[in-house]
C-alpha cells in the first residue's frame, strides 16, 4: 500500500502536468493545418527515443536562458556565447580611480555597482583614491561575453574574447588586459561598438571611449582599500574584509532572473559556440565530457572566421530585420513552467508517504481526464506532440522572418521541451497502463511490486532529465540560509584563501597562482551558507 500511494503522489503531479502544459482535452481534434509540420506524423512522437548522445539544443537553451545571470555564470564559469547589446540613457556606472579626479582619457573599466568599483580604489593611505560616477548619454553599443568571463584562469574564461580580438586563443596573454581592451575596441570602432560588458565578482564594462556615451554625475575622495600583497590572501584588515562581503552581496542582487537588466541583450544576433552549424569543429572535442569541461580551446580557424562573420552580421543588422520575438521571455516561460513540477516530483519520488487518502486524491484529479489505454504507448503520442509544441508552434510559422540566431534559440527551446514532454508523458503514460488511474475500478489496482517497479523507473526518468537540463535554477543552499547568511557560489578570486601560512605548493598547483581548476569545489563549484556579519568565513 505505501508504494501504491507513493506512486499516486507522483501521478497527482502528472495529472496536473498533463492538463495544464497540454491545456487541451484528449477528445479535442485540433486542425491539421495549425501545426503543419507535425502533425501529419505523429511517428516522430518516439516515447522511447531520446536525445542524441552530442544534442547541445538543452545547452544552448540554458545558456541563453542564463545571460547576465551571475549565479548560472559563476556555475559554469567557462563561456560559449557572445551577444550584442545596448545600455540604456540613465544607465549610472562606476569608476575606481588609483589617485587622479579625473575622467580617464585612456581604455578603461566601469562597474555597474560602487561595491565592486571601491574594491579597485586603492591609493595610498595618505591620499585616498577617487570614486567617479558616471552616466550613460545616449544609447551605448556594447557586446557581451558570458561567463565568468572577466576572470583571469587559463583554463578557458578568456577563450571567446581572445577569438574576437585574436582571431586564437593566447593563454599566455591571459593578464594582459591592457592589450586586450586595446584590441577588442580596435576591432569593435568599425562596428560602433564601445564596449564589452563581462563578470568578474560582478558585472563590468570594458570601455572604448568616455565621453562618447557618458557624462560625469560626481567625484567622490574615499579611504583607499587595502588589498593583500598576495592575491589569495584574505584581505588585511576587518574593514576591508566587510567590503569584501558587501561587494558580493551586492552581487547576489543579479543572481538569477532577471540578472542584469541594465544591460539590454539582443537576442536576435546570438552567437553560440554550441551551435553546431556554426562551430562543428567543437562537436567531437566535447564527446564523452561534462559540460564543466567543455572549452571553446581547439576550435578550427574556419570555425573561428564563420563566428566573426556571424558578429558581423548580427553588429551591422538593421533592427527593423528582426522578428520581435521577446526571447529573454520566452525562454523563461519554459523553466517557469517546469522547473518547480519537475523539482516536485523528484522529491515526491523521494519520499516515504504515509497519507492514505492520496491515492483517493490523485483518482478524483484523473476523473477530469478521458483515456483508452492499451498495450503500448503509442496512444499517447498526441499528447507528447500537444505538450511539445505548445510553446513553440507559432514561432515556427514566422519562418524566414526569423534571424539565424534566432533559428537556433527556437530549435533549442524546441529541443528542451521535446525531452521534458517525451519523458512526463511516458511516466503518465506508463502510469495509465498499469493502472495507476481511476480510470480502473479499485479492484484492479496493480500489486505493489509492479508499483514498486513503475516507481523505480520513474524515478530513473526524473533524476536523467534533470541531470541533462542541468539548469542552474535547481542549484541552491539545502538547507537554506538564515536571515544572517547568504547563500553563495565560490567566485573568482573570492573563496580560495589560503590557509595562513600555508605553502602554496600545498594547496595550489605549482604552475600557477590559483587552485587547480581540475579539482574539487574550483572545477565544480558547490553552494554553500557564509556569515553576513562577523565573524566573517569564506
Amino acid at each position: 500500500m505505501l508504494f501504491t500511494r507513493k506512486a499516486a503522489a507522483v501521478w497527482l503531479s502528472l495529472a496536473f502536468e498533463r492538463v495544464l502544459t497540454a491545456q487541451t482535452p484528449l477528445s479535442s481534434h485540433t486542425p491539421s493545418s495549425f501545426y503543419p509540420e507535425v502533425e501529419s506524423d505523429l511517428g516522430q512522437w518516439n516515447l522511447d527515443e531520446g536525445p542524441a548522445v552530442n544534442a547541445t539544443g538543452h545547452l544552448v537553451f540554458e545558456t541563453a536562458n542564463s545571460l547576465l545571470q551571475h549565479w548560472a555564470n559563476t556555475r559554469h564559469r567557462i563561456g560559449h556565447t557572445i551577444v550584442p547589446a545596448t545600455v540604456p540613457v540613465g544607465t549610472v556606472l562606476y569608476h575606481g580611480a588609483l589617485t587622479s579626479p579625473h575622467l580617464p582619457t585612456a581604455l578603461d573599466w566601469v562597474a555597474v555597482e560602487p561595491e565592486h568599483s571601491t574594491f579597485f580604489c586603492r591609493g595610498t593611505n595618505e591620499t585616498g583614491c577617487w570614486l567617479l560616477t558616471l552616466t550613460v548619454t545616449r544609447p551605448m553599443k556594447v557586446l557581451y561575453f558570458d561567463g565568468n568571463s572577466a576572470a583571469k584562469l587559463p583554463e578557458g574564461t578568456i577563450d571567446t574574447q581572445d577569438l574576437v580580438a585574436w582571431s586564437e586563443m593566447k593563454p599566455e596573454r591571459v593578464w594582459n588586459e591592457e592589450q586586450r581592451i586595446k584590441d577588442l575596441c580596435k576591432w569593435g570602432e568599425k562596428y560602433g561598438v564601445n564596449g564589452f560588458v563581462r563578470m568578474e565578482m560582478n558585472f563590468e564594462i570594458m570601455i572604448c571611449n568616455f565621453t562618447s556615451h557618458m557624462e560625469v554625475v560626481s567625484l567622490l575622495k574615499l579611504e583607499s582599500t587595502r588589498i593583500s600583497a598576495h592575491p589569495l590572501d584574505p584581505p588585511e584588515d576587518p574593514n576591508t574584509t566587510r567590503h569584501v562581503l558587501e561587494l558580493m552581496h551586492s552581487a547576489s542582487w543579479r543572481e538569477n532572473y532577471p540578472g542584469e537588466t541594465r544591460i539590454m541583450l539582443d537576442f536576435s544576433g546570438l552567437v553560440s559556440f554550441y551551435d553546431t552549424a556554426l562551430v562543428p569543429s567543437l562537436v567531437p572535442r566535447r564527446v564523452g565530457l561534462d559540460r564543466w569541461d567543455h572549452r571553446v580551446a581547439g576550435i578550427s580557424p574556419e570555425d573561428i572566421e564563420r563566428v566573426q562573420d556571424r558578429l558581423a552580421q548580427a553588429l551591422t543588422r538593421p533592427p527593423s530585420t528582426t522578428s520581435g520575438i521577446d526571447w529573454k521571455t520566452a525562454l523563461r516561460v519554459v523553466v517557469d513552467r517546469y522547473a518547480s513540477r519537475l523539482e516536485f516530483i523528484q522529491h515526491l519520488l523521494n519520499l516515504t508517504l504515509d497519507d492514505g487518502s492520496i491515492f483517493d486524491h490523485a483518482q478524483q484529479i484523473q476523473r477530469h481526464t478521458s483515456v483508452t489505454a492499451n498495450a503500448t504507448n503509442s496512444w499517447a503520442a498526441p499528447v507528447f506532440r500537444e505538450c511539445a509544441v505548445s510553446h513553440t508552434a507559432s514561432i515556427a510559422s514566422r519562418g524566414t522572418t526569423l534571424t539565424p540566431s534566432e533559428h537556433l534559440l527556437l530549435q533549442a527551446v524546441q529541443e528542451t521541451t521535446h525531452e521534458i514532454c517525451r519523458v512526463v508523458t511516458k511516466m503518465w503514460a506508463s502510469g495509465m497502463n498499469l493502472g495507476v488511474d481511476a480510470f480502473y475500478p479499485p479492484e484492479q489496482r496493480p500489486e505493489v511490486d509492479h508499483i514498486h517497479t513503475l516507481t523505480g523507473e520513474w524515478k530513473e526518468d526524473v533524476t536523467e532529465l534533470i541531470s541533462w537540463l542541468d539548469w542552474s535554477v535547481w542549484v541552491k543552499c539545502r538547507p537554506a540560509c538564515g536571515f544572517e547568511e547568504m547563500c553563495y557560489l565560490p567566485t573568482w578570486p573570492f573563496g580560495f584563501f589560503r590557509t595562513p601560512g600555508a605553502p602554496l605548493q600545498a594547496q595550489w598547483d605549482s604552475g600557477s597562482l590559483w587552485p587547480d581548476p581540475n579539482k574539487g569545489e574550483w572545477k565544480r563549484p558547490q553552494p554553500k551558507c557564509i556569515r553576513r556579519r562577523e565573524p566573517y568565513s569564506f
